[in-house]
């Protein structure tokens, strides 16, 4: 498998990065008409942590790490790796010693559909990864790949310099090209959401704000005395 290395993308704006961190992955997705989730299979190492930043994206041959240490190199602050593999892999690519090494980078996290390793020290490092897989299966570094290429996770694609927001709700793409006016949209959705959230506190239904009793009327369903369905054989 040859590959290519392709240096300095184009990355989302910083503030543009900076706000879409403030709101979390499913206000997001919901913002951008329900696009954009990486699969749920993808989950965090730890608890408790969202975090945003530029994709630096790998393309690697299972249980095979080179492509990551030669991504290293093309990270700068605020990027988030994002590794995926030629074709499904549990194998532990990725550990505590890329981790040091990415964090002096200012690198904010890792999103591998695959293993990860080391566990524990990452959490301990402070250092935020979501993975498909948590397994000890050491890896070899023997064939080539790509780096800072689209990439597929899931049949949803990931460019480099697109924004990744990962938390423990899962993890999304945002496109570079629309991180502003995401951001802005993730703002109105959060101040509606807001205004509900102050409206159920005092007690209003979910039916009534949201005109839910119209619907189910209109699809035919019915109100009934728990005495009239069971005289009607219904709760036999």
């Amino acid at each position: 498998m040859s590959g290519v290395i392709v240096t300095d993308p184009p990355r989302a704006a910083a503030e543009d990065v900076d706000a879409l961190a403030g709101y979390g992955v499913a206000t997001v997705h919901e913002a951008m008409g329900r696009t954009g989730l990486l699969p749920s299979r993808l989950r965090p190492v730890q608890q408790g942590v969202r975090v945003a930043g530029t994709a630096v994206t790998v393309l690697s041959w299972p249980g095979d790490n080179l492509m990551i240490h030669a991504a290293v190199e093309q990270c700068r602050d605020g990027d988030l790796l994002v590794v995926t593999t030629t074709s499904p892999s549990t194998d532990g690519m990725f550990g505590e010693l890329f981790a040091t090494a990415l964090k002096r980078r200012g690198v904010r996290g890792l999103v591998i559909d695959a293993g990860v390793r080391d566990t524990r020290e990452l959490r301990e490092l402070g250092f935020p990864a979501w993975s498909s897989a948590v397994c000890a299966q050491g890896t070899v570094k023997a064939t080539g790949g790509s780096v800072n290429v689209p990439v597929a996770i899931g049949g949803q694609v990931v460019r480099p310099g697109d924004v990744i927001l990962a938390d423990d709700d899962g993890v999304v793409a945002v496109p570079r090209e629309q991180a502003r006016e995401t951001a802005e949209a993730s703002r109105a959705r959060e101040a509606k959401e807001a205004a509900s959230r102050a409206a159920f506190q005092d007690g209003q239904l979910g039916l009534d704000r949201y005109g839910l009793r119209e619907k189910l009327a209109r699809l035919g369903v019915t109100y009934t005395s728990y005495e009239e369905y069971v005289r009607d054989g219904a709760g036999a």
